[in-house]
């Protein structure tokens, strides 16, 4: 969405947008829970915990854009996006920061469109979120040896992406 049409945002693709989050808040939480559990070897234990804790923040997470939902009025979605479960660990991980990588974008947007409809602590909610999403980013970039940001990042992992 370019910067033009986010500053005439409608509160109701607003609304739009908030529900897309909360599904992919909802797939986050699916997977980092199988993850955790999933990866088997001495090397990605530490980050198995970490995905854990990743799980618990996502689950806050969609607590509080169910909470701004319901401040509008709005039913929460109860419809995951999609699940990714690769059979391998490395790409769990891919999994994993490549939908932080899209949860990050859609809350920089996010925060812009309350912003310009001056839903100023939707805002505030929303920056807090993506400050843990970055940190998510971090910590699944650095068990994969790679860049956190995904403009400077050379290896995309597997599938190409």
């Amino acid at each position: 969405m370019s910067q033009m049409t986010e500053t005439n945002v409608t509160k109701e693709q607003l609304i739009e947008g908030l529900q897309e989050d909360l599904s992919r808040e909802y797939k986050a939480i699916i997977q980092y829970v199988i993850y955790s559990q999933k990866l088997d070897s001495a090397k990605y234990m530490s980050i198995a915990d970490e995905l854990e804790k990743h799980a618990h923040e996502e689950l806050d997470h969609a607590i509080a854009i169910a909470n701004q939902l319901d401040y509008f009025g709005e039913y929460p979605t109860n419809e995951p996006k999609p699940i990714e479960v690769p059979e391998d660990n490395e790409g769990m991980l891919w999994a994993d920061l490549r939908a932080e990588d899209e949860t990050v974008k859609n809350y920089r947007q996010r925060v812009r469109q309350a912003e310009a409809l001056g839903e100023y602590a939707l805002a505030e909610v929303l920056q807090d979120l993506l400050m843990q999403e970055q940190d998510h980013q971090i910590d699944l970039a650095t068990a994969l040896g790679v860049v956190a940001d995904p403009d400077r990042r050379k290896e995309k992992g597997p599938k190409g992406e």
